[in-house]
């Protein structure tokens, strides 16, 4: 096994094969990827179908001399491998060495932490002018593809290639006629004309914007590749070259349904089962649940997704079932943000879903064209959970700190999933407000809860208590639970539990009250603590007597960290947190 990859040590190894080395070479690569991805999980279509054109570009080109930069770099893998990296995927041991995306602490062929879409174009033109200006001479590579082009980024950095930039810059266009899920947009049909055409097509978007342009249709090829690359290398004016590539090339699963195997879970290689079990309900498939019935019965409604279906739950068959009352924007997130404003603005229901980590780039959009216009927008953001996405690019701690203190932004973080589900309703329902709901990470629980949630900022006492009262919010309310039970049980009192509800207020009646017999107030939430949550409580009681204790995390980028020992570290356990109740009120 890995008969020549285990002898892949860098670079300048892969400039020493032959064409058949080469070829089974791309075969060790894809044992390499079955290795990790069946154990561990991780990316799969994207590294499987870019196996010929990473060893092609490590070739013809001289990395790190030579600057290449990933969308994305969920397509990385191969990348990894060829530079000093492999032993990330043949040994089992070395997993943890190697994160999922481009990682300059790991290598010096990796020029950025990269996890987001869009980006590799701009980050290639900075790359580009830099060299220019210290009058160095070397090749600039940005590679895109799964979508990312129709991101505004991508289009704003090739707006500026094709116009401004006078050097070297080669823009590969991995065209594998898929995003996460399918490409929507009329930029993807000028790419299919120009499949079909071999690049001749009459109308080129590349050319449009004064970029040249070349095709190469055997993408997964490892000569055709070479070829096209030797042709390109050291080009004295920016290039696009346009790939044709297979998806999943080499797995047939992965082949046959892009869609379920863009990313995967540890799995069987065989059938291609996950071995990973799911409890029988979860909030994403309520989510799913609440859309179609919603749809079902109200025209008016829609459901916005800027290329994220899933993380609402909707499959293919779904996304068919709703018509015209889903919108995939493609990797859009601007865009489908102020596109919901416009909806609302007209009188529809919008109802915008997506992973935290990615609204993150809509900030400008949720505050000037939906909260300064105070457009009754609801946005669901997935994976808000510090126990969720843990790789440095997909944290989702940042959200409430990020929008929470957008004037008109309503704030939700639901407990249950009534709660869940009836925020949603209201949310959809009401005119007065744009709302953003975390979407719970835990284990579904059942609870009665509230279905009107118009008076603002009212907190909900959930257990009614003395001397400690502890404020859990949104996914760190269980922990609210747990905490309340065991000072209950240590300490010989019980304490007041509250779920607050609203992320973005205070509910000042309620605090005002808790004064009156309690010493310590004690929060707990699933996000950072610098403009957070707890810091909005902490400063009510600034002038007054009473104790406030926050715990969160801190304003860090954490990477790969086990949820539970991160904890321990913050000193957030249930234990340690009684231990600082003992110690504060005596």
């Amino acid at each position: 096994m890995y008969e020549v990859l285990q002898n892949i040590n860098s670079p300048a190894d892969v400039k020493k094969l032959n064409i058949e080395q080469l070829k089974t070479l791309s075969g060790d690569i894809r044992e390499a990827l079955f290795n990790r991805l069946t154990k561990i999980g991780g990316h799969c279509g994207p590294n499987f179908g870019i196996v010929e054109a990473s060893i092609a570009l490590h070739y013809v080109f001289n990395s790190p001399q030579d600057k290449f930069v990933f969308d994305v770099s969920h397509q990385s893998y191969p990348h990894k491998m060829l530079t000093g990296r492999k032993n990330g995927y043949i040994d089992d041991a070395c997993f943890k060495d190697d994160s999922g995306y481009t990682n300059p602490e790991e290598s010096e062929h990796d020029l950025f932490n990269v996890g987001h879409t869009s980006t590799s174009v701009s980050l290639a033109c900075g790359l580009a002018k830099a060299r220019d200006l210290k009058g160095q001479k070397h090749n600039v590579i940005a590679l895109i593809g799964d979508g990312s082009l129709g991101g505004g980024e991508a289009l704003e950095g090739l707006n500026f290639a094709g116009s401004e930039l006078k050097s070297n810059l080669i823009v590969i266009v991995n065209d594998n006629q898929q995003s996460i899920a399918e490409v929507h947009g009329g930029l993807y049909q000028n790419l299919a004309e120009l499949r079909q055409s071999k690049g001749k097509a009459e109308h080129n978007f590349f050319k449009s914007l004064g970029l040249d342009y070349v095709y190469e249709d055997n993408g997964n090829d490892i000569e055709a590749m070479i070829k096209a690359l030797q042709k390109l290398k050291d080009i004295d004016h920016p290039v696009v070259l346009h790939i044709n590539t297979q998806k999943g090339k080499g797995f047939e699963l992965a082949e046959k349904n892009r869609e379920a195997w863009h990313w995967c879970m540890p799995f069987d290689k065989k059938t291609g089962a996950w071995n990973v079990s799911f409890p029988a309900e979860s909030y994403t498939g309520l989510t799913a649940q609440y859309i179609m019935n919603k749809a079902a019965r109200d025209k008016d409604f829609v459901v916005i997704t800027p290329a994220m279906p899933m993380t609402a739950g909707l499959s293919p068959d779904l996304r068919q079932q709703l018509g015209a009352q889903y919108i995939d924007t493609g990797i859009t997130e601007e865009h489908a943000v102020a596109m919901a404003s416009g909806i609302a603005k007209a009188g529809g229901k919008p109802l915008l879903v997506t992973n935290a980590t990615f609204i993150q780039r809509t900030y400008d959009q949720i505050s000037q064209d939906v909260c300064i216009n105070n457009n009754p927008v609801t946005i669901v953001l997935n994976y808000a959970s510090f126990d969720g996405l843990t790789d440095v690019t997909h944290l989702g701690i940042f959200a409430i700190a990020a929008f929470s203190n957008i004037p008109n932004l309503v704030m939700l973080a639901p407990t249950s999933k009534e709660e869940y589900l009836n925020m949603l309703d209201w949310s959809v329902e009401q005119k007065e407000h744009p709302v953003m709901i975390l979407m719970p990470g835990n284990m579904v629980t059942s609870r009665a809860a509230d279905k009107d949630f118009g008076a603002l900022n009212t907190y909900k006492a959930e257990q009614a208590g003395e001397k400690v009262a502890i404020l859990a919010l949104g996914d760190f309310y269980q922990r609210g639970e747990e905490l309340a039970r065991h000072i209950s049980k240590e300490l010989g009192f019980k304490p007041t539990l509250i779920n607050p509800r609203y992320a973005s207020g205070l509910d000042e009646k309620l605090l005002s009250q808790l004064a009156q017999n309690h010493q310590l107030v004690i929060t707990l939430e699933d996000g950072i603590l610098d403009g957070g949550f707890g810091q909005k409580v902490a400063a009510f009681y600034a002038s007054s007597s009473m104790k406030v204790k926050n715990y969160g995390l801190n304003k860090e980028f954490y990477d790969r960290y086990n949820p539970q020992e991160l904890l321990e570290q913050l000193g957030m356990t249930t234990e340690q947190i009684v231990a600082d109740v003992k110690k504060m009120l005596s």
